[in-house]
């Protein structure tokens, strides 16, 4: 009796000590994550300030500057944090004139090509450091001809100026931006035939659109003279080392099989301003455009042309192999540290990059310090965080596309999920696109998270209310560096942001102020943005089960499917293996979630405990790998770098998110040529995007046929 009682004694008291001295659960962390207590504005500010305070191109010594104040922050909270360098093409202005010819008695008008500098800019004693506007990777040429309006240069205006009889053969084009890819805008300008391309930003877009409207530094729109530069490469990573990473001493193509590779324009373009592509209209005839096709009320009547302007345009750029460095923090798991869940922003920013991409990385930096207060409170995490700060995203995602190529086999095989944030906060409204066994962590994310900007609701409920779209976006395009994890590897990612589109992007007016004044005058939404990433990471990095759920990709790929099967009525194509392989990844969901439950349940019975570890490894394992399995080793037709038979960029508009995008290459390619053999070719790619998606449910099944 007295043994009894006092084993029972030993046994509470043991188990009072356990109560009164073990760590808090991960979710008492979760929580302190997201509260007022670790948050800090007033950091963020800070952050964003000093990286802002120059413009900063990659490859140039101020975005080495910035590269080490980055390493220094994660540095300091408790991050083993180093830099890994890459040598890549690069390309920089070294010269560049416009002349505009008219009809007489006007004079000719050769335009001055820059951005001014308003009375009171801060930045005033650094703007020089702006390199002067350009297209990165554009072709150098000079190129005379008569000027044809293309409205935004996609597919769809090129047919309509058949339509109306409009030849654009040696001419240069003048497209706006806001539509597509200005990538594409030059390279769909090449198919029509044109000699050159003018990319300019209209007032109705960019400027308030126009009328009594006022600019930067009095309204948040584009001024006058504001230019959008940017990349026109449509590749990713570094042009000479396509599928290999940029390493010292690498293998790599000439310039002139870069220019062979169809990645790099094959005609001069050049990015001008809303002012001078407004007088360059003015000295187009012709006929006139369509009313979707005209400006802003006061604008002048739009007309297509040809001519009678003529410009002269002369670009000649310099090619630099460059280094670029990205910056990586890691924060190791203790239980499983084979497991990565990574993070990622990128630096590197056209001119000071306030919003695009700097208030990204003012996040990521809030996000280090919470983290390392929550391991000064007793936190570690379950598996490995990882922190990068990518380098030339800007160029054409460079910097996170070498060092995925450079990894690829470790990443493939160890990678939970990737997490973007590009431009974290350009204003208000919260937007997020993920892979689809994502969706439900997003939405929980952003339900546990106030909305910034009413502190009577949540995120999710502004979220809801406030969407004209589908909730969550998709990762086909390659706008942001998520895309070599998506599309060429097979990564379970994310990305986020508050507000969208903004009208002084990559423009020399993307600065400290017009953030302070119109993006985020408190801070509070990089305040949120940080707090939902770093919640979804910590969900995934602590979960003892990864919280993927594929019935919402099974859901999502059956509602793509049936649009698809409308798009092909009548030609002769069965979807049927498509159907039949969806069905299977939706049992295959349904048997993964019973077994986690089975095995949640099974915690009471000792003899099932000591093989618990082992079984979660196994179905997180299936959970973590089934993403890769939507991949082919041989890549989409014409295009074999991206490799995800669900995911890709649309063909003719890089930013845009195409679903089956062998599928739908292989259709457009179908209704030109309209040959048995050529829908014959969409068949084969229904079946092989159904063999992939048969292949994710043998993964999540795990087992053996």
């Amino acid at each position: 009796m007295y043994k009894t009682t006092a084993a029972t004694f030993l046994a509470i008291a043991t188990s009072f000590f356990i109560l009164l001295f073990s760590p808090p659960p991960k979710s008492y962390y979760h929580s302190l994550f997201i509260s007022n207590t670790l948050a800090d504005n007033a950091s963020i500010s800070h952050h964003l300030y000093t990286l802002t305070r120059r413009p900063h191109v990659a490859g140039s010594q101020a975005n080495a500057e910035a590269a080490a104040y980055v390493l220094s922050t994660l540095s300091s909270c408790n991050m083993k944090a180093h830099i890994i360098s890459y040598e890549v093409l690069l390309t920089y202005p070294a010269s560049r004139s416009l002349t505009l010819t008219r009809s007489p008695p006007e004079p000719p008008i050769t335009f001055d090509l820059k951005q001014e500098i308003y009375e009171g800019d801060p930045y005033a004693d650094v703007a020089n450091e702006v390199l002067p506007t350009f297209h990165a990777y554009a072709k150098s040429g000079s190129i005379t001809g008569p000027v044809v309006y293309v409205n935004y240069g996609r597919v769809e205006d090129y047919e309509t100026l058949i339509e109306m009889g409009v030849n654009v053969t040696g001419t240069v084009v003048l497209a706006r931006y806001g539509r597509i890819y200005r990538g594409d805008i030059v390279m769909n300008a090449f198919d029509a035939g044109a000699i050159g391309a003018l990319v300019y930003t209209d007032r109705k877009d960019y400027g308030g659109g126009g009328g009594d409207a006022k600019w930067f530094p009095d309204d948040k729109w584009m001024p006058p003279s504001a230019v959008q530069v940017g990349t026109v490469y449509n590749g990713s990573g570094d042009p000479t080392t396509p599928g290999w990473a940029s390493t010292e001493g690498c293998e790599r193509l000439s310039v002139e099989e870069v220019g062979r590779s169809g990645d790099v324009p094959l005609i001069p373009s050049l990015p001008i301003s809303g002012a001078d592509g407004e007088t360059i209209l003015r000295s187009i005839g012709g006929q006139i455009a369509k009313d979707d096709w005209q400006g802003s009320k006061d604008a002048p009547t739009y007309k297509v042309g040809p001519g009678p302007g003529v410009v002269n345009l002369d670009y000649n750029g310099k090619e630099v192999i460059a280094t670029i460095q990205n910056v990586i923090g890691v924060i190791e798991g203790i239980e499983e540290p084979d497991r990565f869940v990574i993070l990622g922003n990128h630096r590197d920013a056209w001119t000071f990059g306030a919003v695009d991409p700097n208030s990204g990385t003012a996040a990521l930096l809030e996000v280090a310090q919470r983290l390392w207060k929550l391991q000064r409170n007793g936190w570690r995490p379950r598996r490995t965080i990882i922190l990068c700060n990518w380098d030339a995203e800007e160029y054409g995602l460079t910097g996170s596309t070498e060092w995925i190529e450079e990894n690829r086999e470790l990443l493939a095989s160890r990678t939970v999920a990737y997490l973007n944030v590009d431009c974290a906060v350009s204003g208000a409204g919260f937007h997020a696109a993920a892979t689809p066994q994502l969706d439900e962590l997003l939405k929980q994310a952003a339900q546990q998270v106030q909305d910034p900007d009413n502190s009577s609701q949540t995120i999710y409920e502004q979220w809801v209310r406030s969407i004209d779209s589908p909730l969550i976006g998709r990762l086909g395009g390659a706008g942001s560096d998520y895309a070599a994890f998506v599309q060429h590897v097979g990564v379970p990612a994310a990305d986020m942001l508050f507000g969208g589109g903004y009208p002084v992007y990559h423009s020399m007016y993307d600065d400290y102020v017009w953030m302070e004044n119109f993006g985020d005058p408190m801070f509070h939404r990089h305040v949120a943005v940080a707090s939902v990433w770093g919640l979804l990471a910590l969900w995934l990095a602590d979960e003892e089960f990864l919280p993927f759920d594929y019935h919402s990709y099974a859901f999502e790929l059956q509602k793509i499917a049936k649009d698809l099967e409308n798009e092909i009525s009548g030609k002769g194509i069965t979807l049927s293996p498509l159907f039949k392989s969806i069905e299977k990844l939706s049992k295959a969901a349904s048997k993964i979630n019973n077994q986690k439950k089975e095995i949640k349940e099974a915690k009471g019975w000792p003899s099932m405990w000591r093989n618990k570890h082992v079984k979660v490894r196994e179905l997180n394992d299936r959970l973590m790998m089934a993403e890769r399995a939507f991949t082919d080793h041989d890549g989409l037709l014409r295009r074999p770098w991206y490799k995800h038979l669900i995911y890709a960029p649309s063909r003719h508009n890089d930013y845009g998110s195409t679903s089956f995008p062998g599928v739908d290459d292989a259709i457009e390619n179908a209704k030109n040529l309209n040959t048995a053999e050529s829908w014959h070719l969409v068949q084969h790619e229904v079946w092989r995007v159904s063999r992939a998606v048969r292949h994710a449910s043998l993964v999540l099944n795990g087992e053996l046929t």
